[in-house]
């Protein structure tokens, strides 16, 4: 009797239908502009990560120094299997920082390249450019990216080089400005930079100073879904209006001496 009863209950079981979410979907956040999202860092791991650290709250299952990871959804990525991405836009900046403790952790300021702030600044014995109200400023080279999930879909995400990570910078430059596609009437063009897939892994470095992991970038090769290409030029053109907004913080990476 007790099964007939159980078997009768299962038979009255009705699947919920999920493909109703795509008939409503973006209800809920029609009041959500720029000002209300944050985009995503992707960074590298390092010793003095809370990330890694068993005991800390804000330790990620799995971390591992030289691992990347995604600081909105705390995905993980593989250092030596790297990540891919489309780089979609490029925002060099000279942010401005008070000493680690000192203020309160974001930016004292963030001047444009284009401004004469470094012309006011001294080097000091940490190798850093100090202003005369005792901030220092850093060159940071932002790099507006989608990066592909293993799903094929894609995500927004910010990567920061700065410091011994400039060289880096320069190198991914030069790889997407080097790169020439042969046009339809002779010659050639420089695509845009959104058109290629790179990927992005970690290397071990070290200076005087310390060791540390650094960046390794390679080209893979053109973006072959319209979908991607779409997704990355309106990411391009979103950053350049100004509607993706950016909150630097100070990263968890030991003394202000750290040579990362």
């Amino acid at each position: 009797m007790a099964n007939a009863v159980k078997k009768k209950e299962e038979t009255n079981i009705v699947t919920f239908d999920t493909s109703i979410f795509e008939e409503d979907a973006g209800k809920g956040l029609n009041n959500l502009t720029a000002e209300d999202l944050s985009i995503p860092f992707l960074r590298i791991l390092s010793d003095t990560n809370d990330e890694v650290k068993k005991r800390s709250p804000k330790y990620i299952e799995g971390a591992e120094v030289g691992m990347m990871f995604n600081t909105l959804t705390r995905e993980l990525y593989s250092g030596e299997e790297g990540v891919q991405v489309v780089p979609c836009s490029y925002q060099p900046q000279l942010i401005e920082w008070s000493d680690r403790g000192k203020g309160t952790g974001a930016p004292a300021n963030i001047h444009p390249v284009t401004s004469n702030i470094l012309k006011t600044t001294t080097r000091d014995e940490g190798n850093k450019d100090r202003l005369p109200n005792g901030n220092y400023i850093e060159y940071t080279a932002n790099y507006y990216v989608l990066i592909i999930n293993k799903d094929g879909t894609t995500s927004q995400a910010l990567i920061a080089m700065k410091s011994t990570q400039r060289k880096k910078a320069k190198r991914w430059n030069s790889l997407m400005l080097g790169l020439k596609l042969p046009k339809k009437d002779g010659g050639f063009f420089n695509p845009a930079t959104y058109s290629h897939i790179y990927r992005l892994t970690t290397v071990p470095e070290s200076n005087d100073q310390g060791q540390w992991f650094g960046w390794d970038i390679e080209r893979v090769g053109p973006v072959e879904s319209q979908e991607i290409y779409m997704a990355g030029k309106q990411f391009d053109e979103s950053v350049d209006k100004g509607e993706v907004k950016v909150k630097h913080e100070e990263e968890t990476t030991g003394s202000d001496n750290t040579p990362y």
